[in-house]
């Protein structure tokens, strides 16, 4: 017959939740205090904004529209800075993963009674968090210099957040990897700099039929194309086509292959 305290003992589950979530917290403490690398990483996506609106705004959207109208390429550029925002925010996270392990804490947390999965899902969380609010502060200014998102239904913009928190958790996996893999926390961030690179060869600047047709194909079938052409379509109303259902795939493949790399690797690894 059980008792009482039987009853009331905590189950693995709550531990495994528990030990996440105090994770999780040390890695919000870790960013609020040492904000820099954020900050830094934060910027770039802004600073290129800024920099194809006003300097490349009415060049570029005389190439895509036919005339000078600086108004439709910062609503064509806009969904492509938001995807690149989370692969400049995902890199601050390899980074971070690396000084764990190459500091010693990640050993003083293998010592203790939590639960293991806890250490990585803490800084995955904080990271797609922290993601979030970066794409946030990004939309704002691109809000700020005249994006505008009028014939969207609150159903497209859920679905088109959806997407960005699948993005980003997509990544946030793969930086993980990365980090885990890097010897240093430099070698982690020149590991996961394709995050951020990888945009500026999609069709998040100019438009895949524009370029040269050796490289068109690995602009057009690489994660970051996809995945904005879907954002355009739910924002602005363009053509989705089938590009949805391959980001996603995307999306859910990239999270589960960094997850099981995450895993394998936080398991072997004699750090």
């Amino acid at each position: 017959m059980s008792t009482p305290l039987a009853a009331a003992r905590p189950t693995r589950l709550s531990l495994a939740v528990r030990d996440c979530v105090t994770m999780l917290r040390r890695n919000l403490l870790h960013a609020r205090r040492y904000p820099s690398l954020t900050l830094n990483l934060l910027l770039t996506p802004i600073v290129l904004l800024l920099l194809f609106v006003y300097v490349f705004g009415d060049t570029m959207s005389a190439g895509i529209g036919g005339r000078p109208d600086r108004s439709e390429y910062i609503a064509y550029l806009v969904p492509g800075l938001l995807l690149m925002t989370i692969g400049s925010t995902t890199i601050g996270t390899a980074v971070s993963v690396s000084n764990d392990m190459t500091e010693g804490i990640t050993a003083r947390f293998r010592t203790m009674a939590i639960h293991r999965g806890s250490v990585l899902v803490g800084h995955v969380i904080g990271s797609v968090l922290q993601s979030v609010v970066s794409v946030v502060l990004v939309g704002a200014v691109g809000v700020a210099i005249g994006f505008r998102s009028i014939d969207a239904t609150v159903l497209e913009w859920f679905a088109a957040f959806g997407l960005l928190v699948l993005f980003a958790l997509a990544l946030t996996w793969i930086a993980v990897g990365m980090g885990l893999v890097s010897p240093n926390a430099e070698a982690a961030g020149n590991n996961a700099m394709p995050l951020i690179f990888l945009p500026l060869v999609s069709s998040a600047f100019v438009p895949v039929d524009a370029m040269p047709g050796w490289f068109r194909p690995v602009a057009e079938y690489q994660p970051f194309t996809p995945a904005t052409e879907t954002l355009r379509g739910l924002l602005l109303g363009t053509g989705i086509g089938g590009n949805g259902w391959l980001a996603v795939a995307w999306c859910v493949g990239l999270a589960v292959l960094g997850c099981f790399w995450s895993a394998s690797k936080f398991d072997q690894d004699p750090r």
